[in-house]
């Protein structure tokens, strides 16, 4: 499977997961919505923006997550979200947190555009920044 093929596999199995969990919300429609007004490849362009966000923070897993760099990428993070998918409050950055940390599927994804140990260090540093917020 060639990357293109294989980020699209990804995007789809995060808007399965999403229906899933969010399915039934105001977020998960104001999302679809935003979606459905978007091209393929301009959906392709929005995931691979979010994937860059973790890459970046896998540059600075070393750092301390309360760091100014972190924090400023966990705003970034915030904003991305809230502006391509759905308003993106600091409880729902929170939560996202914990899922990018303990689900399987968003770990390895954010961990391999990060590097090991990305989707941790995201959810330290979005812990740090919630409770500060």
């Amino acid at each position: 499977m060639d990357d293109s093929a294989a980020e699209k596999s990804k995007l789809e199995q995060w808007q399965k997961e999403a229906k899933a969990r969010w399915g039934e919300t105001a977020m998960y429609e104001e999302s679809v919505k935003k979606s459905r007004t978007r091209s393929a490849e301009r959906e392709q362009s929005i995931a691979a923006g979010l994937m860059s966000i973790f890459q970046a923070f896998g540059v600075i897993t070393a750092a301390d997550p309360s760091d100014d760099e972190a924090q400023q990428l966990v705003e970034n993070l915030q904003q991305y979200i809230t502006e391509h998918y759905y308003h993106c409050s600091s409880d729902m950055l929170s939560r996202l947190g914990d899922l990018y940390a303990d689900d399987d599927a968003f770990r390895d994804s954010i961990d391999q555009a990060g590097g090991p140990g990305t989707a941790s260090f995201v959810k330290r540093a979005i812990d740090i920044y919630c409770t500060e917020a």
